[in-house]
C-alpha cells in the first residue's frame, strides 16, 4: 500500500457542497477514495460530483441534513448500498449565525439564547456529534476508520464578535479528543484540522467591503498571520489526505493539525 493511497476507502464528506468541504471531497477523490458528497443543496452537490468525475474520481451525492438523526441514517443506508461501507468521515459543515455576532447594536448580554443554541446545533451537534454517532459505530465494528473534524483557530483563541461559534468549535476539539481516546484501541482514529482564515460564503461579508476591498477585519487578520494572506481551499487537502490515509497516519489520533499560515503562533 502506498503511503497516501485511498483506493480502498469510502469517504463521507458532510458539508461537501461548501467551498472548504468541496475542496476536501475533491482531494480525497483524487487520492483514490470513493466519495459520498453530503449536503442539503442538491444543485451544488451534483455540481461537486461532476467536478470530481471530470478529474477521473468517483463520487455520488446524497441529500442530508446533518442535524437530523433520521436524515443521517437514511443517507448512511444509501451510501453503503451504492459505494460501500464508509471508512472515512469528514465533518466539514458549520458556520456562524449573524444573530450571535457581537456588535455595538447586539452586545453579548442581548444575544438570544435560541440563536446561540442554533449555532451550537449547527457546529457541534449536527456538525460533529450526530454524524460521529451515526458513522462511528460501523467503523468500530469493522475495526478501521478515520474521522476528521474541522475546527477553527477560534477554538484555540476566541475571536472577537463570534462568541458562540468560537465556543462551539472549542467543543469540537474537546469532543474529538474524547472520541480519539474512546476508539483508539478499536481501529478508529479521530483527529481535527484547524483552518486559519479561508474566505467562504459565511464570512465573506465580514472580510470584504461591497467594492471588494479588504475590510478592517481583514487587515487585522493579515497583520496577525505571519504569511500575511488568506489560505486557499486547496491548501487544506494535504492535511486531510494525510489524516485519512490508513498507512500515512496509522499512529495519529487525538491530534489537531493547524493549517493557518502561522496565525496561532503569532503574538506581537
Amino acid at each position: 500500500m502506498k503511503l497516501f493511497d485511498l483506493s480502498n476507502e469510502v469517504a463521507v464528506v458532510i458539508g461537501a457542497t461548501g467551498v472548504l468541504g468541496g475542496a476536501l471531497a475533491e482531494g480525497l477523490a483524487e487520492a483514490g477514495a470513493k466519495v459520498a458528497v453530503l449536503g442539503r443543496n442538491e444543485e451544488r452537490g451534483q455540481a461537486r460530483v461532476k467536478a470530481i468525475a471530470a478529474k477521473g474520481g468517483q463520487a455520488a451525492f446524497f441529500t442530508c441534513d446533518a442535524s437530523s438523526r433520521d436524515s443521517l441514517a437514511a443517507a448512511h443506508k444509501k451510501i453503503e448500498a451504492q459505494l460501500g461501507a464508509p471508512t472515512i468521515l469528514v465533518n466539514a459543515a458549520g458556520g456562524n449565525d449573524p444573530k450571535v455576532t457581537v456588535t455595538p447594536d447586539n452586545p453579548f448580554e442581548k444575544i438570544p439564547l435560541e440563536a446561540l443554541q442554533a449555532n451550537f446545533d449547527l457546529n457541534l451537534v449536527g456538525g460533529v456529534f450526530l454524524p460521529c454517532q451515526e458513522f462511528g459505530p460501523g467503523m468500530v465494528k469493522r475495526g478501521r476508520g478515520s474521522i476528521i473534524n474541522i475546527a477553527s483557530v477560534s477554538a484555540h483563541l476566541p475571536l472577537s464578535r463570534v462568541v458562540s461559534y468560537s465556543a462551539a468549535k472549542a467543543a469540537v476539539l474537546n469532543l474529538s479528543q474524547f472520541l480519539a481516546r474512546e476508539w483508539a484501541t478499536k481501529g478508529v482514529r479521530v483527529n481535527t484540522i484547524t483552518p486559519g482564515f479561508f474566505p467562504a460564503e459565511q464570512n465573506r461579508k465580514l472580510l470584504f467591503k461591497d467594492d471588494g476591498s479588504p475590510s478592517d477585519r481583514t487587515k487585522s487578520i493579515w497583520a496577525h498571520t505571519p504569511m500575511n494572506r488568506f489560505g486557499e481551499s486547496s491548501e487544506l487537502v494535504g492535511a486531510c489526505v494525510f489524516l485519512a490515509a490508513p498507512k500515512a497516519s496509522s499512529f495519529v489520533t487525538g491530534t489537531d493539525i493547524r493549517v493557518d499560515g502561522g496565525y496561532l503562533s503569532q503574538t506581537i
